[in-house]
């Protein structure tokens, strides 16, 4: 029996770790080829090795990637297309945590640099991805990671928040102008999800924050958002474009239940501190 994605290439990007590491899983044993992009080039090439031993040697590749710089997403996407002869899928997650703090006190180099990872990254990834998409002629999927956190205020840091805003309207305005060729540009909006990157033992302090804020129990991990990524990637997504996913156990339904609790809870406070996104270097809670 074949897979959902068999045939298709990806690119993912901040896959290495977290929420996208947990997609190249999900992509690989639906049948995909993929390209990981990432910065962390110990990361990667540890991910590399381990997935090759698992049987996906010639399947997967890896590639430093700082998806910020357009020469380096270029690059990215030619070795997609070098290696796999074609592109369907691309997967723009790669992300920071960003500026933190009261907004009389942000830097504006701060705030700029969260911006350069968080949103021109995805608008280079999309046009790279575009180009090669419309040049094939026979449509596509792009997926952005985005946020809750860009869906209302109170959800997140400011800088953060905003730039994840920017990612949802972003995702809808390609969304429109692509219909036409069948490429179809989604985003997915997770909640809090853990991302054990390393033991660090923060664990039962996330397990805490859960409890204070979110309707469902149950934790959010990077396979529910790879379980998102997969159908938004396949061909059961075909009617699919231009909508913000969410993916947050009940968080943003529970309206000013959420945002109240969010406000009050100091565990979270720490732990968004400490955060640093998909492709982040500690155990703990992806920023919302």
């Amino acid at each position: 029996m074949s897979g959902r994605l068999e045939s298709k290439v990806a690119i993912i990007t901040g896959g290495a770790s977290g929420m996208g590491l947990a997609t190249v899983r999900r992509f690989l044993q639906e049948g995909a080829s993929v390209v990981v992009g990432d910065l962390n080039a110990e990361n990667g090439r540890a991910v590399l090795e381990e997935l090759n031993a698992e049987g996906y040697e010639g399947k997967v590749r890896f590639t430093v990637t700082d998806v910020s710089i357009e020469d380096d997403v270029a690059a990215m996407t030619e070795l997609a297309v070098d290696s796999f002869g074609r592109l369907d899928v691309v997967f723009n997650n790669a992300g920071i945590g960003g500026a933190f703090g009261p907004i009389t006190e942000i830097e504006v180099d701060d705030w700029d640099a969260t911006f350069h990872i968080l949103v021109r990254s995805v608008f280079l990834g999309t046009k790279h991805a575009a180009r090669v998409m419309l040049n094939q002629g026979e449509g596509g999927s792009i997926i952005n990671t985005a946020s809750i956190a860009g869906m209302g205020g109170g959800a997140g840091p400011q800088a953060y928040s905003a730039a994840k805003a920017a990612v949802v309207s972003l995702s809808k305005t390609t969304a429109i102008e692509l219909a036409g060729s069948e490429i179809r540009v989604n985003a997915i909006c997770p909640g809090v999800i853990f991302t054990p990157l390393m033991h660090s033992g923060n664990e039962e302090q996330a397990e805490e924050v859960i409890s204070e804020i979110q309707p469902l129990p149950k934790r959010g991990e990077g396979s529910d958002i790879a379980g998102m990524a997969l159908f938004l990637a396949s061909d059961d997504s075909l009617f699919v474009t231009g909508q913000e996913h969410i993916v947050d156990g009940g968080l943003l339904a529970s309206g000013p239940r959420m945002l109240g609790r969010m406000h009050n809870s100091r565990n979270l406070h720490r732990m968004a501190g400490m955060a640093y996104g998909s492709s982040g270097q500690t155990a703990t809670y992806r920023r919302l």
